[in-house]
Order: structure tokens, then sequence, then C-alpha cells
């Protein structure tokens, strides 16, 4: 029987279902661990978004860590001044995420092309410096927005009674640490997945998708492009800072180094390797960097020489060398590397090549069934 595409709600399951079960298939993996889950389905909410911007129309904006560190300080002030629940956080990160990029997607718009992404850029790194040195009394400059005993927590301080040491942040009790956190922000990955899969199918998507075929010709007919380019680009902002507020959630901290330009650089990657334009491609490269980033990097020679242990001592001396260059502190060489075979071969992502394996095996399913037929060409009736 012959299978027919996914449709939207078969795809939406999977995805769930893939999600939430996580710690069990990531085990073997060794990336089964709360911490490295939660930054998984977090970054996956920032790649997600930014591709809602990137994937549709084309602008490709280097300045989304802005929206990042922005969305973490709100979280942090939510928690000093009004409650460690979890949800005031997050309406205040996305909030203050969305109305920073109405105000510089308002300015940034005016252009195209490599003039938006530095403009994007240009105003990201103004967000750092600001951040850093001028609104000290807002961010703690480097030293980092962090929690302390003297915050007023005006509603914790009527229904809660003060401990002795720093609370930690919660969801109406349930703490927002270890696997309950984790799936706390695999559920909001699951929403966000949605809500960018309805945007895809939407007659908005398909605007976006026209922007970015052809934007000069579509102005041709009248149409004003700009309102729905800014609303991209808010939307996405917002994506931002629910993922920078989730941060703060799982560690209630907040820095500068989070708008550096380097974050942007990041979900930029992550977005390339897993598929521009795809519904999953994007998590698939958030997930990919992180795992590089956490696990790949602790291989170093001691792992590499229980790993080789199978070969003689001489030659494994000679390999582990060798293979030490492109792991532990050196996996950004193979991340380097991998970038460059998949824009080079693969420029749909990871998601291309997992659609060419799924093509290649269908075709050799398809032509063993016909070899081992029992009907000949010669046999079958002419049409």
């Amino acid at each position: 029987m012959k299978l027919g595409p996914l449709t939207d709600t078969t795809r939406f399951v999977l995805f769930a279902v893939i999600i939430l079960a996580m710690p069990l298939w990531l085990e073997p993996l060794g990336g089964n661990y709360p911490d490295l889950l939660q930054r998984f389905a977090i970054y996956g909410i920032f790649a997600i978004g930014f591709n809602i911007l990137f994937g549709l129309t084309g602008y490709l904006s280097f300045g989304h860590a802005a929206f990042l560190g922005v969305g973490s300080y709100a979280a942090v002030w939510s928690f000093k001044l009004l409650t460690m629940n979890a949800l005031p956080a997050i309406v205040f990160g996305v909030f203050f995420a969305g109305i920073l990029a109405a105000a510089i997607g308002f300015l940034s718009l005016r252009r195209t092309g490599i003039y938006f992404s530095i403009l994007t850029l240009a105003f990201a790194q103004m967000s750092y410096n600001l951040a850093y040195s001028v609104l000290t009394p807002i961010t703690n400059g480097e030293t980092g927005l962090q929690l302390s005993q003297q915050d007023p927590r005006i509603i914790d301080s009527v229904f809660i009674e003060a401990g002795s040491g720093l609370p930690s942040t919660n969801l109406f009790g349930l703490k927002m640490s270890g696997y309950p956190g984790f799936y706390f922000c695999a559920v909001l990955l699951i929403i966000c997945f949605y809500i960018s899969m309805r945007i895809f199918r939407s007659p908005f998507g398909l605007m976006l998708r026209g922007i970015k075929s052809n934007q000069n010709r579509m102005r041709y007919t009248g149409l004003n492009t700009r309102p729905y380019m800014l609303t991209a680009f808010v939307i996405s902002g917002m994506y931002a800072g629910l993922a920078g507020s989730l941060l703060a959630i799982t560690d209630p901290l907040a820095g500068a180094e989070r708008m550096q330009w380097t974050a942007s650089g990041e979900v930029v990657l992550m977005t390339i390797l897993g598929g521009v334009g795809t519904l999953a491609g994007p998590m698939l490269g958030a997930g990919l960097i992180k795992y590089f980033e956490n696990i790949f990097s602790a291989f170093n020679n001691n792992v590499l020489m229980e790993i080789f242990s199978f070969l003689p001592n001489a030659v494994a001396e000679i390999i582990v060398p060798i293979v030490g260059l492109f792991v532990g502190s050196g996996w950004h060489l193979t991340l380097g590397i991998l970038f460059m075979v998949i824009v080079i071969y693969l420029p749909g992502g990871i998601v291309e090549g997992l659609s060419r394996l799924a093509k290649f095996a269908a075709g050799e399913r398809k032509s063993s069934k016909i070899a081992g037929g029992n009907t000949s060409p010669q046999d079958q009736p002419g049409e």
C-alpha cells in the first residue's frame, strides 16, 4: 500500500511525540540530562521563531539576540518585583521583546538585503553596549541581573512566607528545574511549532512567501508589503523573547552576553543547518549545535582512548591525536566542516538530506518489489 504525504495533523502529532520522548531516545547519545534537554527546547523555540522571518520572507537578521536578552531581563525583573511564578515572567518577556522588535523592525525594514542585516546587527550591538554600560541600573552591567533576598516580590510576599534562602522559579508550586522544567519548555515548544505551522499554511504566510519570491512585483500591484514584513519581524522577536524568558526561568540570571552578535549568528547557523523555510528544520539545527556544544565538546583524549580501546595501543596512539583535533575544544572545526558540506551539497539542510534518504529508501523498496515479481514486462498486457 502506497502511503500519501503526511497531513499537518499527523506531522504535528509526530513532532509532539518525538519532543516529549526526548529523554528516552537521547539516552543512548548521552544527551538526556534535564539541563541539556531544556536548552534543546529553548533554542528550538528561538530557531523556529527566527525561521518565520528568514525562512518565509528571506530577510536575514543578525540582531535577534537583542530580543533574547530583553526577554531574559524582563523575566528576571518579574521574579524580583512580582513573583517567582513562571507565567508572568513569560508574559513580560514576550511583551517587551515584541515592543523592541516593533521599534527595531520599523527602522530596519526601510532597507532590504545586506543593508537590513547590517542594521539589525548594529541595533543588537547597541542594545548589548547599553545593557553592559549605560543601563547598568536596570541590567546590573557585566555582573548580570540576579535575584537577592531583598527583592520585594510583591505577590509572593502576600501569599508565601519568605524562606532563609533564595526562592526558586515555579509554576504554581511546581519547581521549574529538572525534568518538570524540561517538560514545561517542551510543551511551549510544541505550542510554538503549532503556531508556526499555522502561519506557514495561512494566507499571511503565503503573502510572506510572495514577498520572498519577488517583493518589487508585489509592490507594483499596489500592495504595501511593509505591514506584513513588520508583523513577521515582531512575531519572530516575540519567539526570541519567549526563549530568553525560558532561559531565565531555568536559570534566574540575565546577562548582556546573551545579546552579543555571536548569539545572533548561532541562530542563523541553526536555521541553515536544519533547513531554511522548513517547519522542523530549525529545531533539528538547534539540537545539533547544542549537542555539539555540550556533549561532543566533552570528548577528550581519555574518552577517545576508551572508544578506540579495541585497537592495538600503537594504532590507537596514532588515531586519538588526529581525531582529537575534531572533538573536545576542536568541536567548532567539526561543526564548520559539517556546515560547509550541508551548504554545498544540501542547500535545504538536514531536512533535505532526510528527504533524499526517504526517497532513496522508497525507490529501493519499489525496485525490490519489481525484481521479486512473478510477471515480466513481456507477460504484461499491452495498453
